[in-house]
């Protein structure tokens, strides 16, 4: 299957390296959580102060590995996938680890692929279905997403952004707690895997958990896959 377009205009979705949007966060910036990245020698910033590091960071990353999804795609294989498990992917930020070749790889594979959409308020993001052709449209926070009347589908596997992770499956996201809501509605109807797909070097010593905080099931970096306890 080969779908035309790119993420930053309307139309199909790409499944092209490299089509980041260059738009703001897709959750609040204002907002943050964690404590600050051991293998960077620092002291734990206030939580603005960490994601800005973060972030910055992670610009580093992306301009230093400008094969990473080529790099995720290739290991496509590693990640615990029942056949024709539906994958929940999105379509990545500027600077965010970008898993459009991965997710045309398990497309390939007889994976159903199903994108996010916002519901609205505090609502959990809603994942439909998408097939080449199928129209995207700008939502709420200028991120491409279905149509309200693509086939909804339940992921049984959910590929998650994040700034930051730490070994305990801790993420740090932009604060909005979109993932969050959605991945415990998820969990509270039935079993899924939350995979966080991100640069190695995002990893941190620790990123402090709130109650309501949804732990990953694994990581996928360059360097490989790795579940976490």
């Amino acid at each position: 299957m080969v779908l035309t377009g790119s993420c930053p205009c309307p139309g199909s979705w790409s499944w092209a390296y490299g089509a980041h949007l260059h738009l703001q966060a897709r959750e609040d910036p204002n907002s943050n959580g964690g404590c600050g990245p051991g293998h960077m020698n620092t002291a734990c910033p206030t939580k603005p102060a960490l994601r800005l590091l973060m972030r910055r960071r992670r610009a580093e990353l992306a301009a230093a590995h400008p094969d990473h999804a080529r790099r995720l795609a290739a290991l496509a294989d590693s990640l615990p996938l029942a056949r024709g498990a539906a994958i929940g992917g999105y379509c990545a930020l500027a600077g965010e680890a970008d898993p459009m070749l991965l997710l045309r790889v398990l497309h390939q594979a007889g994976h159903p692929v199903v994108l996010p959409r916002m519901q609205g308020g505090e609502a959990p993001l809603a994942f439909h279905r998408h097939e080449e052709g199928w129209e995207l449209r700008r939502g709420p926070y200028g991120i491409y997403e279905p149509d309200e009347q693509a086939p909804l589908l339940r992921p049984d596997l959910v590929l998650v952004p994040l700034l930051a992770f730490d070994a305990r499956g801790q993420r740090l996201g932009y604060g909005g707690g979109f993932y969050d809501r959605t991945l415990w509605a998820l969990r509270h109807s039935a079993p899924v895997c939350a995979i966080g797909v991100a640069f190695a070097g995002q990893e941190v010593e620790a990123v402090a958990s709130e109650p309501f905080d949804q732990p990953l099931d694994g990581v996928l970096t360059e360097e490989g896959f790795r579940r976490f306890a």
